[in-house]
Order: C-alpha cells, then structure tokens, then sequence
C-alpha cells in the first residue's frame, strides 16, 4: 500500500474544517477569544466582574475561558473587546489573485 504524503495545513482549523471560509471564521472568532482571555486575566477580573463589564452572565465568561468558540459570534467577540476597551480595528485587504465569481 503506497504512503500517503502528509498534508500540511495554514491553520489549525482548515485541518478540522473543510471548508475554507468557515475555517477562517473559527480562527477570527479564536483570535478574538484570547484576546479577551489575555485581557481578563492580565486584569485579574473575576468572571463576576467581567459579566457586569459585558452586560452577560457569568456562565457566558465561564463558558468564554473555557474556549467554547462555538458559543460566541464574531460580532459577540468584538463587541465584547470594544466593552473591555480594546477596539477591534477590521482592515479589508486587496485580493491574492484575481477570482472571478461563478454565477448560477
């Protein structure tokens, strides 16, 4: 039986997701996650503190350090950061290569 030639991925999640797009919405959405971590631990807030702060509950934070991403939006995590004072700045790049789109 001939080896497979190991495949080598960007990110973690293109090797969980097939598809392209969602997997590059789990890795914002996972981006944005730590960075609240971070914040709210370099802060040494309690999770009661930090719902007060989110205007949430304290199981959402606790579910939030946990890492539950499939728990939480993009607009949730960035709104979230803005709460926190960390605004989240959205940069939309120029293309790679010039991808014409199919229509239907």
């Amino acid at each position: 039986m001939p080896k497979e030639k190991a495949r080598t991925y960007r990110s973690v999640w293109e090797a969980i997701e097939k598809d392209p797009i969602v997997a590059l919405n789990l890795e914002r959405r996972s981006n944005l996650l730590m960075n609240i971590q971070e914040r709210i631990r370099k802060e040494k807030w309690t999770q009661a503190e930090v719902a007060q702060m989110l205007d949430t509950d304290q199981p959402r934070i606790s579910n939030l350090m946990k890492g539950k991403i499939n728990l939480f939006s993009l607009e949730t995590l960035i709104g979230y950061l803005d709460k926190l004072g960390h605004p989240v700045k959205i940069e939309v790049g120029r293309p790679k290569k010039s991808r014409k789109l199919e229509h239907a």
